[in-house]
Protein backbone atom coordinates (compact mmCIF):
# COMPACT_ATOMS: atom_id res chain seq x y z
CA UNK A 1 0.00 0.00 0.00
CA UNK A 2 1.33 3.46 -0.93
CA UNK A 3 0.27 6.89 0.22
CA UNK A 4 1.38 10.39 -0.66
CA UNK A 5 2.75 12.72 1.98
CA UNK A 6 0.88 15.94 2.70
CA UNK A 7 2.42 19.27 1.64
CA UNK A 8 3.67 20.14 5.12
CA UNK A 9 5.48 16.82 5.46
CA UNK A 10 6.96 17.07 1.97
CA UNK A 11 8.26 20.56 2.55
CA UNK A 12 9.63 19.84 6.00
CA UNK A 13 11.33 16.62 4.97
CA UNK A 14 12.29 17.60 1.42
CA UNK A 15 10.24 14.69 0.08
CA UNK A 16 8.34 16.56 -2.60
CA UNK A 17 6.82 14.10 -5.06
CA UNK A 18 8.15 11.04 -3.25
CA UNK A 19 5.76 8.25 -2.37
CA UNK A 20 6.17 6.11 0.70
CA UNK A 21 4.87 2.75 1.68
CA UNK A 22 2.92 2.11 4.86
CA UNK A 23 6.14 0.77 6.37
CA UNK A 24 8.62 3.23 7.85
CA UNK A 25 11.46 1.66 5.85
CA UNK A 26 9.68 2.50 2.58
CA UNK A 27 10.42 6.23 2.69
CA UNK A 28 12.82 7.38 0.01
CA UNK A 29 15.83 9.20 1.46
CA UNK A 30 16.91 12.47 -0.13
CA UNK A 31 20.41 13.82 0.31
CA UNK A 32 20.76 17.53 -0.46
CA UNK A 33 23.98 18.15 -2.39
CA UNK A 34 23.94 21.94 -2.44
CA UNK A 35 21.79 24.95 -1.61
CA UNK A 36 22.65 28.50 -2.59
CA UNK A 37 20.76 31.74 -3.12
CA UNK A 38 21.68 33.24 -6.49
CA UNK A 39 20.97 36.36 -8.50
CA UNK A 40 20.41 36.59 -12.23
CA UNK A 41 17.68 34.01 -12.86
CA UNK A 42 15.38 34.64 -15.85
CA UNK A 43 12.31 36.74 -15.14
CA UNK A 44 10.30 36.08 -18.30
CA UNK A 45 6.97 34.20 -18.02
CA UNK A 46 8.43 30.97 -19.50
CA UNK A 47 11.78 29.47 -18.55
CA UNK A 48 13.56 26.44 -19.93
CA UNK A 49 15.28 23.93 -17.61
CA UNK A 50 18.36 22.32 -19.13
CA UNK A 51 20.52 19.47 -17.90
CA UNK A 52 23.70 18.66 -19.83
CA UNK A 53 26.70 16.42 -19.38
CA UNK A 54 30.20 17.10 -20.61
CA UNK A 55 33.41 15.10 -20.66
CA UNK A 56 36.73 16.90 -20.62
CA UNK A 57 39.68 14.72 -21.55
CA UNK A 58 43.06 15.47 -19.99
CA UNK A 59 44.20 18.88 -21.25
CA UNK A 60 40.76 19.93 -22.59
CA UNK A 61 39.82 23.59 -22.09
CA UNK A 62 36.47 25.33 -22.52
CA UNK A 63 36.26 28.55 -24.53
CA UNK A 64 36.51 31.80 -22.59
CA UNK A 65 32.86 32.67 -21.97
CA UNK A 66 30.14 33.92 -19.65
CA UNK A 67 26.62 32.78 -18.83
CA UNK A 68 23.50 34.93 -18.77
CA UNK A 69 22.14 32.96 -15.79
CA UNK A 70 23.76 30.85 -13.04
CA UNK A 71 24.93 27.37 -14.05
CA UNK A 72 25.25 24.59 -11.48
CA UNK A 73 28.19 22.24 -12.09
CA UNK A 74 28.18 18.80 -10.46
CA UNK A 75 31.37 16.80 -11.03
CA UNK A 76 30.63 13.11 -11.60
CA UNK A 77 34.22 11.92 -12.14
CA UNK A 78 37.66 13.50 -12.02
CA UNK A 79 38.42 17.15 -11.31
CA UNK A 80 37.15 20.23 -13.13
CA UNK A 81 39.23 23.40 -12.69
CA UNK A 82 37.28 26.61 -13.14
CA UNK A 83 38.97 29.98 -13.64
CA UNK A 84 36.65 32.95 -13.12
CA UNK A 85 37.83 36.53 -13.69
CA UNK A 86 39.23 38.23 -10.59
CA UNK A 87 39.11 35.02 -8.52
CA UNK A 88 41.51 32.22 -7.68
CA UNK A 89 41.05 29.01 -9.69
CA UNK A 90 38.61 26.52 -8.15
CA UNK A 91 39.19 22.75 -8.31
CA UNK A 92 35.83 20.96 -8.19
CA UNK A 93 36.28 17.29 -7.33
CA UNK A 94 33.97 14.33 -8.03
CA UNK A 95 30.87 14.61 -5.86
CA UNK A 96 31.23 18.37 -5.39
CA UNK A 97 28.99 21.19 -6.63
CA UNK A 98 29.83 24.72 -7.76
CA UNK A 99 27.47 27.41 -9.04
CA UNK A 100 28.94 29.51 -11.83
CA UNK A 101 27.60 33.06 -11.44
CA UNK A 102 25.93 34.93 -14.27
CA UNK A 103 27.80 37.69 -16.06
CA UNK A 104 31.29 36.56 -15.00
CA UNK A 105 33.85 35.65 -17.66
CA UNK A 106 35.43 32.24 -17.17
CA UNK A 107 37.09 29.19 -18.62
CA UNK A 108 37.26 25.62 -17.39
CA UNK A 109 39.83 22.90 -17.87
CA UNK A 110 40.90 19.39 -17.00
CA UNK A 111 44.44 19.61 -15.66
CA UNK A 112 44.54 16.00 -14.47
CA UNK A 113 45.49 12.82 -16.33
CA UNK A 114 42.01 11.21 -16.22
CA UNK A 115 38.76 12.38 -17.87
CA UNK A 116 36.51 14.77 -15.96
CA UNK A 117 32.76 14.22 -16.35
CA UNK A 118 30.37 16.96 -15.25
CA UNK A 119 26.62 17.47 -15.16
CA UNK A 120 25.41 21.02 -15.77
CA UNK A 121 22.02 22.29 -14.62
CA UNK A 122 20.57 25.70 -15.43
CA UNK A 123 17.44 27.69 -16.16
CA UNK A 124 17.28 30.14 -19.04
CA UNK A 125 14.92 31.82 -21.41
CA UNK A 126 13.66 29.40 -24.09
CA UNK A 127 16.16 28.93 -26.94
CA UNK A 128 18.80 31.10 -25.24
CA UNK A 129 22.43 30.09 -25.97
CA UNK A 130 24.25 28.16 -23.24
CA UNK A 131 27.14 30.60 -23.14
CA UNK A 132 28.28 33.85 -24.68
CA UNK A 133 31.84 34.16 -26.02
CA UNK A 134 33.98 36.55 -23.98
CA UNK A 135 36.91 38.65 -25.07
CA UNK A 136 40.30 37.32 -24.03
CA UNK A 137 41.65 38.71 -20.77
Amino acid sequence: MHERSDVETMTAALTVGVTRSAQDSGMAKLTPLHRQVVQGMPTVPDQEVRVLTATLLPGDVTPYHSHRHPVTVYVLEGTFTLELDDRNPVNIEAGEVFVEPSGVRMTGRNERDIPARVALFYVCEPDEPFADPANAR
